[in-house]
Parts: C-alpha cells; structure tokens; sequence
C-alpha cells in the first residue's frame, strides 16, 4: 500500500495560482469522484482546500502521484509543468509528516493555529460522504487528529500566536489613530469573518455591518455584534459609508471592483480607506490597490505581521517535531503490516478449514461410539500433520544451502525461546 499527497500553499505558491484551486467544501464532493474516476485505480481520495492551501491525499496499492498532478493541473486550467513548479509531491513517511505537521499548526501561515485542525476534519467528513476514504486514509488522518492533541496539549506551540483577523486589527490600529471613530463593513458571514468582527468587536468601533448573499445568515452574525446587515446586492451604493472593508467570500470572481472603490473614494473625498481581501479566490479587484488613498492587504500581505514572536517558539516548534516524528513512525509501522494482512487472512481462512474438516471427522468418530480419548487424540494428530506437511516438506526440499535458510525460518517461528538441535548434536548424543 503506497500513500502519496500533492499540493500547494501559501509557501510555494502565489495567491492568484492558489485561487484557481480553491474549492468550497460543497465542491470536494463532485471533486473526489472525478479525481478517483480518472486514475486506473481508483485510489482513497481527500481534498482538503483552505485560504492558504489546496492538497490531496490518496492511498492505493499502485503510486499514481504523476496521473494525480496531471489531473488537478486540468482542473485548475494550467499545464502540469507550471503546477509542477509550485506544488510539493510527497510519498509514504513524507506525506504521513506533512499531513501531521499541518494537523498541528506547523505549516501555517499562523504558527500554531487551531483552525487547520477543524479544516482538516471537514475534508475527512466530505471524503467520507463522497465514499473516497478507506482504512489507510482514514488511519492517517486520524493518527494526525491524535498527534495534533497532544501537540497542542504538550508544548506551548499555540502561544501569543496572531490571527489574521488580530493582524486586520493591527493593521488598521496603525492607519487609524483611533478604531473607535471607523465604521467597519465586513462582506461574508463564514468563519474567518466571525474572527474577524469579533476582533474588531473589542475596539469598539462606531458602527458595524454585515453585507451576505443571504441576508438569513448575515443577520445571525450580526444579531451578536449589535451590527446593521444588508444584501451583497447593495454594497456598492454604499461602500463610500466604511472606513475598513474586511472581505472573505467562497465567490470565485471577485466582488468589489475597481469601479465602485474609486466612486466610493470620490463620495469619501478621497478620506483614506483600509480594505482587508482575505479570500481565496480574491474578492477584490487587485487593481484596487494601486488606487490612492487606498490601504488594501491580501491573505499574503499579512504573513510579515503574523509571524511576530515566531524565534520565541521555536522551542515549542522542536518540541511537536519529536511528537510528529513518533506519530510517523506508528503509522509507517502499521503500514507495513498492512502488506501482510491478505497472507494472515489466508492463514486463517487455510487453519478454519483444517479445523472443521477434523472436527467434522470426529463427530462421525463419536456417533459410532468410539471412545472419545481415541477421537481427541486423532483430532490432535491429524491437526498437527496438516499444520506441519508443508514445512516437514520444505526441510527436505532443495539445496543445502536453501534447506539450512528454511530451517532457520521454521526455528525462529516454532522453536521461540529454544536452541534448535543440528545434525552434528544428534551424533554427539
């Protein structure tokens, strides 16, 4: 059985590249089938595509990693040879590592980050219901749920960690004296603009609003911030209102463009406006950022404020290696015992059926009244003829050298804890 994973972050890809593989978590389902469907095999399958990710995990008796990057190279629309450049490919031990290291907030763009980890069993959930996982998918993942606890229970990764919402705030505290006199738009209502209020919450900013596709959603959001709700449909007439927009929408095209941002900066008077794209796909116009007056941040952009007080816990980082290393190697060695299970369950299915056909034998044995230590002592004899006619066989068989490797094999598996006997301690007896 070979495990393999293919991807792309924030790491080896830029954001405009990311976009064009990122897919919403309704999305993974229909994604799953049409990967399996395209490969001989049909390996185990997962999808898991986050703001700053998009990876995928198979397992199957055959690696298919090349058929795997041809495939989403395709679905992406660009040639294989450009996602070769910024996607990772990684097998067996490696894969097993980064899907640890990502369980457990290593390989964020936020070190130490709990939201991969409710992410990460999301895309367990949409391969369960696609019907992609299987028992070494489902085994890896899992083990990485473990590794991810006690990592986090264990070291101080987690610690001081910034969010990207808390660097949003950060950022609009140093263009705006005072965050209690902004009106804040935040366009969205998932689970990164539900951070992204709340941190904004605590500043007290003048006023705050929601603008959703679905004006149900938007207004549970808003109903705990005390904020107005309004229509996606409405945002452009009344963007020029907001000093921070802060934007993270599953939309594949973007959503403000740069038309309504410069009316919106004419309305203002040009009054400077801080502007947040946090989504993958982009929901801003990149044009937008060119503009004067205009402070507009992507997901990337805010990778240099997140990483403060990084060199602080890089002792904790070495402390979750050991932990992830441990994890690696059970899973490794569960692995490679997972090669010998059809020969176990061929053993097994041979052994029943020596069983039954001797217990078969002496049931007719005892209906014609014979006594029963003479049936159990045949039942015993004939298992032990049976168990032993291929191995007495193969002592007998072949070379001196291939009977002397046999022996060897038959001691080490019926002889534990004895010295086996040679031909020359039989002549000195």
């Amino acid at each position: 059985m070979s495990v393999w994973a293919l991807g792309l972050n924030h790491h080896t890809a830029p954001l405009d590249l990311r976009g064009r593989f990122a897919f919403a978590l309704d999305q993974v389902e229909p994604i799953l089938r049409g990967l399996r469907a395209s490969l001989a095999r049909q390996p185990e399958a997962t999808l898991l595509s986050t703001c700053n990710r998009t990876e995928i995990y198979c397992a199957g008796d055959t690696n298919d990693l090349n058929s795997t990057l041809e495939w989403l190279a395709h679905n992406g629309g660009v040639s294989p040879a450009l996602l070769r450049t910024h996607a990772y490919t990684l097998q067996d031990d490696q894969a097993a590592r980064h899907a640890f290291r990502v369980a457990s907030g290593l390989d964020s763009m936020v070190l130490g980050e709990p939201q991969i980890l409710g992410q990460m069993k999301d895309a367990v959930r949409a391969a369960e219901d696609a019907g992609a996982m299987g028992t070494t998918l489902h085994q890896l993942f899992q083990r990485s749920f473990a590794v991810a606890k006690e990592v986090r229970s264990s070291t101080e990764i987690g610690a001081h960690s910034i969010s990207m919402a808390a660097a949003s705030v950060r950022l609009a505290g140093q263009l705006f004296e005072d965050l209690g006199d902004i009106r804040v738009l935040f366009v969205g209502a998932g689970e990164m603009i539900d951070l992204a209020a709340t941190h904004f919450a605590a500043k007290n900013p003048k006023a705050m609003a929601i603008a959703n596709r679905t004006l149900e959603r938007g207004e549970k959001l808003a109903s705990r911030f005390g904020a107005e709700v309004m229509r996606l449909a409405d945002l452009p007439g009344r963007l020029h209102e907001f000093d921070a927009v802060v934007s993270c929408t599953a939309s594949t095209l973007p959503i403000i463009g740069l038309g309504a941002v410069e009316r919106a900066l004419k309305q203002r008077r040009h009054r400077p406006m801080f502007m947040v794209d946090l989504a993958v796909p982009r929901d801003i116009e990149p044009e937008v950022k060119a503009l004067p007056d205009i402070y507009l941040y992507t997901i990337d952009d805010l990778a240099q404020v997140v990483q403060t007080g990084m060199d602080s816990r890089q002792a904790a980082v070495a402390e979750a290696e050991v932990i992830i290393d441990a994890g690696v190697q059970n899973f490794m060695h569960w692995l490679d015992q997972r090669g010998s299970v059809p020969l176990i369950q061929q053993l097994t299915a041979q052994a029943d059926a020596w069983r039954a056909l001797e217990i078969g034998r002496a049931k007719k044995l005892l209906a014609r009244g014979a006594p029963i230590e003479d049936v159990l002592e045949a039942m015993g004899r004939g298992l032990t003829q049976k168990m032993l006619h291929g191995t007495m066989a193969e002592l007998h068989a072949g070379d001196a050298s291939s009977r002397e490797a046999t022996a060897r094999t038959v001691s080490r598996l019926f002889l534990r804890g004895q010295t086996p006997r040679t031909a020359a301690d039989r002549k000195t007896n």
